[in-house]
């Protein structure tokens, strides 16, 4: 089950548009809903993203939400906009005008319950329902502000649920609005508490991808929507076609989350390469296995090598060698064994999918738990603080009926965690044995 809550910036909404275009193109099914594939594996789990109509057609589990309603009309307009079902279209008139209070306390919380009623609904329809998948913008006020009121609605009506949420996180290179950090560390302070797994992606990121590694000379909104996309469609590959090795949100989450609070991950993909340069490139596994490690490649401002690997996941798409795929991923552990904690000793995650995206032989979808991440929090707290410390804006969130007092939690919660990914990465195996004896000794 799919549910979307978009910020201001009306790209998200045709992010989530391009995501639905994407797999829809992969099983086989047109803009009308209808299937036109040439294959029965295209159909075999398309019950876990889609439902199917009376007509013969399938319609996206999917609900779009947002505070004003400019950008679902031109959701309706655009070509796939027929795809979705006009019910689970919900939005406001006002908009949250960027703030987190407004779409968390009062705009937000008059149109949570109608979200909820449309949540039920679809999640009645589902056989087995694993979880909910949302995708939302953290600088805004819609997608911040009432992304999080609506997980923490989810989460008590479906305690024992997977939540994933693709977050977009706000870069001082490709800022939005002045008010961003405050939404996000707001946000961030709300998604510790209620989310399984958290894949962070930032525009500045994005950006460099385009310009630097695709050599795009004016990037677009659509272009870095594609990138996404890409990743979404990547993670989600094993819950929509049968492979080697399958990975469902359950397993993600087991396999990649070594303590509850530190679950955001750093996305990549493979392969990355300008249309000049395609010729000269060998699409194989160890090219797609190198490249997925390759900074240049996250989709997170932050660079793996400040850090360390604690879990990492990669999800192999087309035909290959199991065989092959292990050795390399094996090969990048020894190579680079100093980027790895040695503390969890099989760290590293691979599933595969015959099935490769429309238009590649083959491709890799990145996902790591890296401690480096905490580059990300150190940028939003540091900014967050500068401002806050003056008081600066806050009299639009107190005037919403928003306690001062949640400022300074979410400041502290996010300083915790960043020292949290420290304490990790200088953890050693030998030190956490040295301290265990202690504790034996002590009892």
């Amino acid at each position: 089950m799919n549910d979307y809550f978009g910020g201001p910036q009306a790209y998200l909404i045709f992010l989530y548009v391009q995501f639905w275009e994407d797999i829809s193109d992969e099983h086989g099914i047109d803009p009308t809903g209808a299937y036109h594939g040439d294959s029965d594996l295209q159909l075999q789990r398309i019950n876990v993203y889609y439902n199917e109509a009376s007509s013969g057609n399938y319609v996206p589990r999917a609900i779009m939400v947002d505070l004003e309603p400019g950008t679902m009309d031109s959701v309706r307009s655009g070509p796939y906009g027929q795809i979705f079902n006009p019910d689970n279209f919900i939005f406001g008139e006002s908009g949250a005008g960027n703030n987190w209070a407004k779409g968390h306390y009062t705009e937000g919380a008059e149109l949570v319950d109608s979200v909820l009623d449309v949540i039920r609904i679809e999640a009645d329809r589902c056989d087995c329902l694993q979880g909910f998948q949302l995708t939302h913008s953290l600088g805004g006020g819609t997608g911040s502000g009432m992304g999080t009121l609506l997980l923490s609605k989810i989460i008590e009506e479906y305690p024992d649920r997977m939540l994933c949420s693709y977050s977009v996180i706000p870069t001082p290179k490709v800022s939005e609005t002045v008010v961003e950090p405050y939404n996000a560390v707001l946000s961030v302070h709300q998604l510790v508490e209620f989310t399984d797994h958290t894949f962070c992606i930032d525009n500045e990121a994005l950006y460099d991808i385009c310009s630097k590694t695709l050599k795009l000379k004016t990037p677009t909104y659509g272009d870095l929507n594609h990138l996404i996309s890409l990743t979404m469609s990547g993670v989600t590959t094993c819950l929509r076609f049968p492979g080697q090795l399958n990975a469902d949100l359950r397993k993600l989450a087991v396999n990649m989350v070594p303590f509850p609070r530190l679950h955001f991950f750093m996305p990549g993909f493979a392969p990355l390469t300008s249309r000049g340069c395609q010729q000269y490139r060998a699409l194989t596994v160890p090219e797609l296995t190198r490249q997925i490690f390759d900074a240049k490649n996250m989709m997170a401002a932050c660079d793996p090598s400040h850090g360390r690997y604690l879990t990492v996941a990669a999800v192999f798409r087309g035909r290959m060698s199991m065989k092959e795929v292990d050795e390399q991923m094996l090969s990048i552990q020894n190579k680079n064994s100093s980027n790895f904690v040695d503390w969890i000793p099989n760290n590293v995650k691979t599933a595969v999918c015959d099935i490769p995206p429309r238009g590649l032989k083959m491709s890799a979808t990145f996902i790591a738990n890296s401690t480096a991440i905490q580059e990300l929090f150190k940028r939003i707290s540091e900014q967050f603080t500068s401002m806050y410390s003056r008081k600066a804006f806050l009299h639009w969130y107190t005037a919403e009926g928003m306690d001062e007092m949640e400022f300074s939690e979410s400041e502290s919660n996010m300083n915790d965690l960043v020292s949290e990914y420290q304490q990790h990465q200088e953890a050693t195996a030998h030190e956490d044995l040295e301290f265990d004896e202690e504790e034996e000794v002590d009892n």
